[in-house]
């Protein structure tokens, strides 16, 4: 009997996927993550749940193996031993092969994990060791992305951490279909999903953008990029620190730090508690 340390971590996901659902946060890691992964001395990138058929992880590593690095290796980590089993016609190894694993990432130290539309079905209150055991499986200098997006990839949200921790959320969705930014709060994260709520600072972020939205409805005539472009640049002079530029605006992204929309921390009762009763001096 397998002992329960060598058994993967986690549960198994719904196993939604179609091709090029993830075409958005795929694009944007071609870019954003290509230099970490162009200077690893292992260049291995780890797909975390890719669901019931291969097709997102195949994708994934045809658009790095052709955009950032042609030695790229990508595994494709499944719970479901069935899902392991089907996705082998799909092999191509070395580049390309699947495994059973989960958040311990079957022992491999990968220079990249895509994780999504994996943590959606757990609780908020379990994100936090999830993020903390697959980042502290990657090789150093490593990074996490880790969201979610709709059956589509229309909509979509996804957070970038390295060992440190969470660095950044990028926001995204079709132009042409989106029908206001609100809904994109569908979509957040896990660790945010919940959190769009009065007093939360990712409430104020949605706020922002879908009143900037609506402020900018005579730019309909030209078309939903640029009614985009002048949400985004909007917020921005409303003191949002963006840290994309409008070429990513044009493609409906929108990219800040983790510490602007980071989850308001839990106030401690007992310490207001024991303040309230100091006496005044």
């Amino acid at each position: 009997m397998a002992s329960r340390a060598s058994r993967p971590l986690g549960a198994v996901t719904r196993g939604t996927t179609h091709p090029n659902r993830l075409r958005r946060v795929d694009n944007w890691i071609v870019e954003a993550c290509a230099d970490p992964l162009r200077a690893a001395a292992d260049p291995l990138v780890v797909d975390l749940g890719y669901g019931a058929t291969p097709v997102t992880t195949v994708e994934l590593r045809a658009r790095l193996a052709a955009r950032v690095r042609a030695d790229v290796r990508m595994v494709g980590l499944e719970i479901d031993p069935i899902r392991v089993a089907d996705a082998q016609p799909a092999a191509d190894p070395p580049g390309l092969t699947f495994a059973r694993g989960g958040f311990e990432l079957a022992g491999l130290r990968p220079a990249l994990v895509r994780a999504f539309n994996v943590l959606r079905q757990y609780d908020e209150s379990e994100v936090a060791d999830a993020w903390s055991t697959l980042c502290a499986g990657l090789a150093p200098g490593g990074l996490l992305v880790e969201g979610t997006c709709d059956e589509l990839g229309r909509l979509g949200g996804w957070v970038l951490l390295d060992a440190d921790g969470p660095r950044s959320l990028t926001l995204a969705a079709r132009l042409t279909t989106l029908g206001s930014p609100a809904e994109l709060a569908e979509r957040l994260p896990k660790a945010l999903i919940h959190r769009n709520v009065p007093g939360e600072r990712i409430h104020d972020l949605i706020r922002a953008l879908d009143d900037a939205w609506h402020a900018a409805a005579g730019y309909v005539p030209f078309g939903p990029r640029q009614r985009w472009l002048h949400t985004v640049a909007a917020v921005r002079a409303q003191g949002w620190p963006v840290l994309d530029r409008p070429r990513h605006w044009r493609r409906g992204q929108l990219t800040l730090p983790w510490s602007a929309v980071s989850p308001t921390p839990p106030v401690d009762h007992e310490v207001v508690t024991r303040g309230e009763r100091s006496p005044r001096r």
